[in-house]
C-alpha cells in the first residue's frame, strides 16, 4: 500500500521558516521524481518545487531563492525548507510522487 504522509505545517510570521517533510512507503522511493505542491482557498493546486531521482531540481518563479526541495533516500523522505515565507505562501503544501501518488496535505499558514 502507497503512503505518502506530510508534516511541518504550522502558523510562522512573515519572514519566518519551517521544514515540512513527506515519508513515503509502498514504492521504491529512490525511482520516483517527488514534488511539492500547494493549493491556496480558492486557487488552483500549483506545483512549488521538484526533485528527480537523479537530484536535479526545479522551483517555481515565486519560491526561487526562498524554498529549498531536498531528498534522502536512505529515509524514504523528501523535505522542503522553506525561509522568507510571505503571507502568499499560505497554502495547503501536498507532496506526491510521479505525481501518482499524493499526500493528505500539510497547512502552512504565514501570518503576523
Amino acid at each position: 500500500q502507497v503512503q505518502l504522509v506530510e508534516s511541518g505545517g504550522g502558523l510562522v510570521q512573515p519572514g519566518g521558516s519551517l521544514r515540512l517533510s513527506c515519508v513515503g512507503s509502498g514504492f521504491l522511493f529512490s525511482t520516483y521524481g517527488m514534488y511539492w505542491y500547494r493549493q491556496a482557498p480558492g486557487k488552483t493546486r500549483e506545483l512549488v518545487a521538484s526533485i528527480a531521482s537523479g537530484g536535479n531540481t526545479v522551483y517555481a518563479d515565486s519560491v526561487k531563492g526562498r524554498f529549498t526541495i531536498s531528498r534522502d533516500n536512505g529515509k524514504n523522505t523528501v523535505y522542503l525548507q522553506m525561509d522568507s515565507l510571505k503571507p502568499e505562501d499560505t497554502a495547503v503544501y501536498y507532496c506526491s510522487g510521479r505525481l501518482l501518488y499524493w499526500g493528505q496535505g500539510t497547512q502552512v499558514t504565514v501570518s503576523s
